[in-house]
């Protein structure tokens, strides 16, 4: 068992996120603005955030905490709860796919269900699996994950993820988020990626 607190803030704030983009998402399709270039835009980029986030969950980190947690049948079968609840997402994201595709009647309701599922994992693993890493991952094993997402990413994908976390973030969270990124990376948001994000006009009908 670890002592050392590990800093969840950047997991938080993309889950934060997620959320913000299907309520930007239900609300073009109440709208009638689902099919705008920037709506769509909004909406594939976060299907790759989601899957940038939740592969690197799947293949670095729920691997890591099992071993931590082994011997305890109850958190290993936690993990494998959040791998299947990751693999159990793929349906309802095809689904509203489809129904942007075909301009569906159905759209609301797909995003509805994605949603909720969606905020369900979330919720799951906030209550569950993230204090399971605080309690057997130390500080070196989250480094490791986060370099997973890092790689991933790489300085492209950065250039959009940091200020996409923050976009309409409220102050507070906005500062606390910034707070734990390296100061070059705050640099380069602020002379240049926060810029060509706007520039970008995602989810902007």
């Amino acid at each position: 068992m670890t002592t050392d607190t590990i800093d969840l803030t950047v997991m938080y704030a993309a889950h934060d996120a997620f959320r913000r983009d299907l309520g930007r998402l239900a609300g073009a399709a109440a709208d009638g603005t689902a099919s705008s270039p920037q709506v769509r835009a909004g909406w594939d980029n976060f299907k790759h955030q989601l899957h940038i986030h939740h592969t690197a969950e799947d293949s670095d980190l729920w691997p890591r905490v099992e071993r931590g947690a082994a011997g305890r049948p109850r958190d290993v079968a936690l993990l494998a709860a959040m791998e299947a609840e990751h693999a159990g997402l793929a349906a309802l994201l095809a689904a509203v796919d489809t129904a942007l595709r075909d301009r569906s009647a159905e759209l609301l309701s797909c995003v509805g269900a994605l949603a909720a599922a969606l905020d369900d994992h979330l919720t799951h693993e906030e209550d569950s699996a993230l204090p399971l890493v605080q309690e057997v991952l130390t500080p070196a094993d989250w480094g490791a994950f986060t370099g997973r997402i890092r790689e991933a990413q790489g300085l492209r994908g950065a250039a959009l993820f940091v200020p996409w976390i923050v976009d309409g973030a409220p102050a507070a969270d906005r500062t606390r988020f910034l707070g734990a990124l390296p100061p070059p990376v705050r640099v380069l948001n602020r002379l240049f990626w926060e810029a060509g994000y706007r520039r970008r006009g995602l989810w902007r009908a």
